[in-house]
């Protein structure tokens, strides 16, 4: 007999949802965060976006949940009261030589299954945000934010409806195959740490993933490489009605707008390769912003720009590789009855929490 029938590490929104989507299932489940506080690493230093599907290769597994992931949220959102707006999203051309890649950028998302997408000329987008200086846009209506930490808490309630619980404070140090499951090395704070067996085991430890799964036998875990994302804010009122995004950038979607929903503009992510934590915003770094943003806003007012906060993207290639693709680990890929690894669940991982949950669930059997 095991202690629990199934464990999640991790109490980030696709652990939350992974434990939910297997307490909705039946199971008994735990969910083991090392931290304090639900959420409080990559899920609660984001933009906040649930997003449309556009960027991902036909095919891959981020196309695959992010467009039924979106859906589920949106329902998931009214049927819970979960704060949220569909903004819609600008996708900009700054100059000529960009229009290629917006038409390239629309054919993806059709290939995706993605169908609502259009195209603004100058004359349209100067109608409709008139402090814009491009050449063309694409529309994306299904685009939104969203209250991040009240999705999360949600879906506390819903596995702890159904008997299930998150414990806190408790950092997994070590997993191993064990008779019909796995034991888990779980550090609480006392002088020693205590083993608990599980006959499921869910690793949705986001940073912490490949390192976990690491000295498990046939894993195969990446490596894992950190690439910090730095946001400003915006001194006054916004400018736009909606969120506006530059044509993509290695590593990310480009420096862009996003509004919070009491339509606070702020700018961000950046880029910046690191190999540790430090979660101050450097200020200088807001140099860069004003250059990229003025590409497609040159009404930015100088000195306008604050520093805020930033995250990491929990990144399986490095600087200069093509990013990677969602991983999801389970028996058909490493053997392993019963166990499922996250690896890379960078974004669109908000957006596809719920289909993301709906995989692991499908994969555990």
């Amino acid at each position: 007999m095991h202690d629990i029938e199934a464990v999640v590490i991790g109490a980030g929104v696709i652990g939350l949802a992974c434990a939910r989507e297997l307490a909705l299932a039946g199971r008994e489940v735990m969910v083991l965060e090392r931290h304090g506080l639900i959420g409080s690493e990559t899920s609660a230093r984001n933009s906040e976006v649930i997003h449309a599907g556009i960027y991902y290769p036909t095919g891959s597994l981020k196309a695959k949940v992010c467009l039924p992931g979106k859906e589920k949220l949106y329902r998931f959102c009214t049927d819970h009261g979960i704060a949220h707006e569909r903004l819609g999203k600008l996708i900009v051309a700054a100059h000529e030589a960009q229009l290629p890649e917006l038409e390239r950028l629309h054919k993806q998302a059709v290939a995706n299954g993605l169908m609502d997408l259009v195209f603004y000329d100058r004359t349209k987008l100067r109608q409709i945000e008139p402090e814009l200086d491009c050449v063309g846009a694409l529309w994306s209506p299904s685009t939104g934010i969203i209250d991040s930490h009240g999705f999360m808490l949600a879906l506390q309630g819903g596995l702890e409806e159904r008997g299930s619980q998150v414990v806190l404070n408790a950092n997994v140090l070590h997993i191993e195959p064990c008779a019909g499951g796995y034991r888990l090395k779980v550090a609480t704070g006392g002088d020693e740490p205590y083993a608990l067996t599980c006959r499921e085991l869910v690793v949705s430890a986001g940073h912490g993933a490949p390192g976990l799964m690491a000295e498990v036998a046939g894993a195969d875990a990446p490596k894992a490489f950190l690439a910090k994302g730095n946001y400003f804010k915006l001194q006054g009122k916004a400018p736009f009605s909606t969120l506006v995004y530059p044509i993509p950038e290695p590593g990310g979607s480009g420096v862009h707008i996003t509004l919070d929903l009491q339509h606070q503009a702020r700018f961000g992510p950046d880029v910046e390769w690191v190999d540790g934590y430090d979660y101050e915003v450097d200020p200088t770094r807001g140099e860069k912003f004003y250059t990229a943003i003025r590409s497609y806003w040159p009404g930015l007012p100088d000195n306008s720009l604050i520093p805020d906060y930033c995250g990491f993207r929990p990144k399986i290639t490095g600087p200069g590789e093509r990013d990677a693709d969602f991983r999801i680990d389970g028996p058909q890929v490493h053997g392993l009855h019963g166990l499922v690894a996250l690896y890379g669940m960078e974004s669109p991982g908000l957006t596809s929490a719920l289909a993301i949950a709906e995989e692991v669930r499908k994969r555990l059997g």
